[in-house]
């Protein structure tokens, strides 16, 4: 190996360092295509309750006062509910693992800063789309999902892999079309979520992961 040859891996190896302290690269794909998974399973759970097949409150017998409780007593709210835990749980338990392997500790600087940027689009659209729900502007709450979400991926991208940034694109693309056709959320909800999910996770583990 000539001089210029070592010197060439010694700067690669400096901006691997320099990579791996700078940003989180433990996303396992597995994580992705667990929750794209429990995104589609969760579609269909959901799909009798949104296109009346089964009655869509729990206790139909009760009354309720217009307002934002009305969710609780409806079997969408729980489907959803358990879709994005059985999600976060699966995409946590892949990431903890890949994170182990590589013996990067999980909760760092840039775990830290990850989660803060990813977090504030998914309040700030969280509390939008619960006063939409208030006002009874159903239509609307799937595209507001893949938007909301798209904008977080964005905002985080630069503390991590950079595919996170296009998976973002995509989500807001979906997200923009879903709202030509308003009646069609669960199926844009199921492409975003549950597919675009799975083939993202597939692409970073067959980029990342297949080798080791």
């Amino acid at each position: 190996m000539t001089e210029h040859d070592q010197s060439l891996e010694t700067l690669q190896d400096i901006k691997r360092m320099m990579e791996r302290s700078s940003r989180f690269i433990s996303l396992s794909g597995l994580s992705g295509i667990s929750a794209g998974i429990c995104a589609l399973i969760g579609a269909w759970l959901a799909y009798p309750y949104v296109f009346g097949c089964r009655p869509l409150f729990i206790d139909i017998h009760k009354d309720f006062h217009p307002g934002i409780e009305v969710l609780f007593n409806t079997w969408l709210f729980w489907i959803a509910a358990g879709t994005f835990f059985a999600a976060l749980i699966t995409a946590f338990i892949f990431t903890y693992l890949k994170s182990k392997k590589e013996g990067i500790p999980i909760w760092g600087k840039t775990a830290k800063r990850l989660l803060f940027n990813v977090s504030i689009p998914l309040i700030v659209g969280g509390i939008f789309l619960l006063k939409l729900l208030q006002f009874g502007t159903f239509g609307l709450v799937a595209p507001g999902c893949l938007l909301f979400y798209g904008l977080a991926l964005i905002n985080a991208s630069k503390y991590t892999l950079d595919e996170i940034r296009y998976l973002g694109y995509c989500q807001i693309i979906v997200g923009l079309i879903n709202l030509l056709f308003v009646g069609y959320g669960l199926y844009f909800w199921a492409l975003g979520f549950g597919v675009l999910h799975i083939l993202y996770g597939t692409y970073m583990w067959y980029k990342y992961e297949r080798s080791e």
